[in-house]
């Protein structure tokens, strides 16, 4: 019984050979939440409340702190401080982070600089 093959692969190269399809690949920028499509304004607040919510747990994680000494240092609840641990970015502002990272001893110092994409 003959094979039922056509001429060639995928592309019509050589018989059994398949061309590999290149993924198109994007440039990143430096914020995630822009490539994920969030307006500009949305994504530089959701970045900044990541990188805060990332170095209070690298605080929480370099003292050793269980989640109710966490919350005491920082002058919140035990949830709260669950919250931080699972990611909740939804429920943390700005100024809540702020916040909780002075009562633990931080200074957090904001850095402002034009965008490359800035028009007059």
């Amino acid at each position: 019984m003959a094979s039922r093959r056509s001429g060639g692969g995928a592309a019509g190269g050589r018989p059994g050979k398949r061309r590999r399809m290149r993924p198109e690949v994007t440039p990143a920028s430096r914020n995630v939440f822009l490539d994920l499509g969030f307006a500009p304004g949305v994504a530089a607040n959701l970045l900044l409340r990541s990188e805060l919510m990332m170095e209070a747990e690298k605080l929480i994680a370099r003292r050793k702190l269980t989640q109710t000494a966490a919350a005491k240092l920082c002058g919140v609840s035990q949830p709260r401080i669950s919250d931080l641990h699972r990611g909740r970015i939804d429920r943390f502002s700005l100024d809540a982070l702020v916040q909780l990272l002075a009562r633990a001893g931080v200074k957090v110092d904001l850095v402002v600089r034009e965008g490359r994409t800035a028009k007059a």
